[in-house]
């Protein structure tokens, strides 16, 4: 269920010219805030307040990074996905989630009779070899052998990219954006 309410929210210039700089990311330095308000002519308070108010409105759900893996050098990225007895999943979800190796995990519905999995995991690494050993040490030490499961290694990044707060067709728009 979505929060968002799609009721127009006033807008100034300075407050457009804000949401298209944060649908870029935050400047990474000491105080982007004040940064982007020099971008768009603002305070640096009155940014503050403008993104707490879009927060508190739903025009911004959250607020997060976005980590460029390929960039960094962190290629070899496994989706590992489990056939996870549903009145078990909670809880081996939140014994996989605690392991150093895991950078995410939640549970999905099944997609029967073709997918048949309802956990998955994300083991980032710089080498298969060594995302796929650190998958054995955690299948060991959580007694996984018995769970069915497969490894799924990305093959292309896709653009990862923030929230849109902004239409490019139309500039003067005052409404809130609609999911893509």
């Amino acid at each position: 269920m979505s929060h968002v309410s799609h009721e127009p929210v006033p807008c100034t210039d300075a407050e457009r010219r804000l949401r298209a700089l944060l649908e870029r990311g935050l400047p990474i330095n000491p105080r982007p805030w004040l940064t982007l308000g020099e971008q768009c002519g603002m305070s640096e308070s009155e940014v503050m307040a403008c993104v707490y108010r879009w927060q508190a409105e739903g025009l911004i759900k959250r607020m997060g990074l976005v980590v460029k893996h390929h960039a960094l050098g962190i290629s070899a990225n496994a989706m590992v996905v489990w056939n996870v007895p549903d009145e078990a999943v909670g809880e081996l979800g939140r014994r996989l989630a605690a392991e150093p190796a895991v950078t995410l995990c939640y549970r999905r519905p099944r997609r029967l009779p073709d997918w048949p999995y309802n956990l998955f995991c994300m083991i980032h690494g710089t080498r298969r070899d060594r995302v796929l050993a650190a998958l054995d040490e955690i299948v060991e030490r959580q007694a996984l052998q018995a769970i069915p499961h497969r490894v799924l290694f990305s093959l292309k990044a896709y653009k990862q990219r923030g929230g849109r707060y902004t239409r490019e067709d139309d500039s003067h728009d005052r409404r809130t954006p609609q999911p893509a």
